[in-house]
């Protein structure tokens, strides 16, 4: 690492989008970046001055404890100035219907492992007054139909952020949360892929009950991801929240977060409802009618 650095951030989920993009972009404004990828083909991908991939599964705990021994001491990869906690995985599907295998496997990659990832870099983070960003979403503000299990996730994920904040202050740490809407990157697909991989092991009552919404639900994401924010847009956002000499608590990414956290905090649950229920509406399958 370049003595010339401002110091180390760690982005855990580098692998592509969001995380990847965040990684280069902190990078050019001058820190050296430890990027978390769960494979050799990723790290290659995303090797670049400034940024050195490390092969890191949250849910991991030897991985996680090899990343904390980095900073043991500020020699081996110099100051630790923030933590990016960015890795995520998203299956959307009724609640009835996803396996609690597949629930505990969401919460384990979008909490708990950010979780550790926390405690055990939070030595180095205190003694340099450093700085937690937890990536959210707007499915931590609303949780729509299908969306059950990620949103459980990022709702806990902020609760724990507005603690965490709470109880760092003092102690010179900042915690800020982001909160993406939609944005282009790859994980629009791997979604609609993992969703329809559920929604093919339902019982044919379940299907009958929610297949047309999981069609909808996908079309919706679907339609609306390509005019969605650039990952490099969501990086500068995220670069915002590690290097703002007075950041916010929270940022929203994307005009649709800031609508939908705004209308969440003013309108009566029915009608929110109702609003949700007519965005959905024109991704129904034709022939069903809604």
């Amino acid at each position: 690492m370049s003595s010339q650095t401002r110091g180390c951030v760690v982005v855990t989920g580098a692998s592509t989008g969001i995380g990847a993009a965040s990684a280069r972009e902190l990078a050019r404004r001058g820190f050296h970046v430890l990027a978390g990828v769960r494979r050799d083909r990723d790290a290659d991908a995303l090797r670049a001055p400034g940024v050195e991939p490390i092969i890191l599964d949250i849910t991991q705990p030897d991985h996680i404890a090899r990343l904390a021994s980095r900073f043991d001491d500020d020699s081996k990869s110099g100051a630790l100035r923030a933590l990016v906690n960015n890795a995520a995985i998203q299956i959307n599907a009724p609640v009835e219907t996803l396996p609690l295998s597949e629930w505990r496997r969401q919460f384990e990659v979008n909490l708990f492992g950010h979780i550790a990832v926390t405690q055990a870099l939070l030595p180095a983070l205190l003694r340099h007054s450093g700085r937690v960003v937890n990536i959210s979403s707007v499915g931590g503000k609303v949780a729509m139909a299908t969306y059950g299990p990620y949103a459980g996730t990022k709702f806990a994920l902020e609760a724990v952020s507005d603690s965490l904040r709470r109880e760092l202050a003092p102690l010179g740490v900042r915690v800020v949360v982001v909160e993406p809407g939609a944005v282009r990157t790859e994980m629009a697909d791997r979604v609609i892929a993992a969703t329809n991989r559920v929604a093919a092991a339902m019982s044919p009552e379940q299907s009958d009950r929610y297949g047309s919404l999981i069609q909808a639900i996908n079309a919706q994401s679907a339609a609306h991801t390509p005019g969605g924010t650039p990952a490099a847009d969501a990086a500068r956002v995220i670069a915002k929240a590690v290097t703002a000499g007075k950041p916010r608590t929270r940022y929203t990414i994307g005009r649709d977060a800031g609508v939908i956290t705004r209308l969440s905090r003013v309108l009566p649950d029915r009608m929110l409802d109702r609003i949700l229920v007519d965005s959905l509406r024109p991704h129904y399958p034709k022939t069903t009618t809604t």
